[in-house]
């Protein structure tokens, strides 16, 4: 038994379990109906507003798998590559483990299109790449002009630390581009290379990677009530610091750890109105995209099998 199988599935396991503990005493004194309560008081230009952001997000993390493949230089048709990638990460969302998930998925889908296995592995560390510089670039701006986020968290003011984490992260992405424009050498791995990508793909990558992100946040953003809101700038820093700390734990939907961070980034917000909108996001960013992805791998393998019948 190779035990490095198990790890993260346990350590995923542990953090949902350890989070949902957190929240289970942090929102110990409310009730289903104050739940609920929280969930009709949204207004329905907060649950159009927060529907649309989840359609941008997905289209943004469309354009992931389309900058890859122009990177690789491989031509797919455009629906079969936004079909493939809502489905992955619909799917690798809600499992965890996106990176690992996705790879799977994402193999078994464009294996019928030519791809090789490591077309598919540049294909999957593009698209790692392309988020990583999204949220490194998105965090970076937060931490520069909003440098009080962190204390959200920790409750000491240390602005110019976060201000100079801020502008670290900037200056990575800034090197990132440095580094596509003296089109360094390829990453070699055994057999496997992975070339910089052109300038022309790292301008796709800084525009449609962060959109993402804001869209994302915009969910969330959008269900909040007026009272206490501390604008959309510092919900997308809570944002960034729950959604990063959650695809750390590996928790399958971040469940649990999500909400408790994010509850703690807003503490002085009423914590019905914040798990009314948490719950609105889950829906439209994890719940809906999973159910309509289980239903294109099922109409996707239904007619695989018939093309091999026949």
């Amino acid at each position: 038994m190779n035990w490095r199988r198990y790890f993260w599935p346990v350590v995923g396991l542990a953090a949902v379990i350890f989070s949902l503990l957190l929240l289970w005493h942090e929102l110990r004194g409310i009730s289903l109906d104050d739940v609920w309560g929280g969930i009709s008081a949204i207004p329905t230009r907060g649950w159009i507003l927060a529907a649309l952001s989840s359609v941008v997000a997905y289209a943004s993390l469309a354009g992931y798998d389309h900058i890859a493949l122009l990177h690789i230089g491989r031509r797919v048709s455009w629906l079969f590559v936004t079909l493939c990638s809502f489905t992955t990460y619909a799917l690798s969302h809600n499992i965890g483990g996106s990176v690992f998930s996705g790879a799977v998925i994402r193999y078994r889908a464009y294996g019928t299109r030519g791809l090789t296995g490591q077309d598919v592995g540049i294909l999957v560390a593009i698209c790692w790449i392309t988020f990583v510089l999204s949220t490194l670039l998105a965090s970076g701006l937060v931490l520069v002009f909003e440098p009080q986020v962190l204390d959200r968290f920790s409750g000491i003011a240390h602005h110019g630390l976060s201000q100079g984490a801020g502008v670290v992260m900037l200056l990575l992405v800034a090197a990132y581009i440095f580094g596509s424009w003296l089109h360094l050498r390829p990453l070699k791995i055994a057999s496997f290379q992975l070339h910089y990508p052109a300038l022309p793909i790292v301008a796709r990558q800084l525009l449609i990677g962060p959109i993402e992100l804001l869209a994302a946040a915009a969910i969330i953003f959008f269900a909040l009530p007026e009272a206490h809101n501390p604008g959309y700038f510092v919900v997308l820093g809570v944002f960034l610091v729950s959604f990063s700390i959650a695809q750390i734990s590996h928790a399958p939907g971040g469940l649990g750890v999500f909400e408790v961070v994010f509850l703690a980034g807003l503490s002085d917000m009423d914590p019905v109105g914040v798990l009314a909108a948490l719950l609105v996001f889950r829906l439209f960013y994890l719940i809906i995209p999973l159910i309509l992805g289980l239903g294109v791998v099922l109409f996707f393998e239904r007619s695989q099998f018939s093309r091999s019948e026949s």
